[in-house]
């Protein structure tokens, strides 16, 4: 399945756009991450990795999924 990655400090959002159902939670929840108007269209560092992955938490679809970054 196609994914995209799109990754900032701590966190990566995962973003798998054919499970996708346009119930825009993401764009309400944080517009300063999600606009599907701009490319990209969706900016991490725009968020914190904690208000990232409480908005991630709500999506109904599961398109957005999300992973930690480790240090190297």
């Amino acid at each position: 399945m196609e994914t995209h990655e799109y990754a900032a400090g701590e966190i990566t959002v995962i973003w798998q756009p054919k499970k996708c159902i346009h119930a825009a939670v993401c764009v309400k929840t944080l517009p300063k991450v999600y606009n599907p108007k701009e490319r990209p269209w969706l900016k991490p560092e725009n968020a914190t990795a904690e208000e990232l992955k409480n908005q991630i938490d709500l999506c109904p679809s599961g398109a957005l999924s999300y992973k930690f970054n480790t240090a190297i």
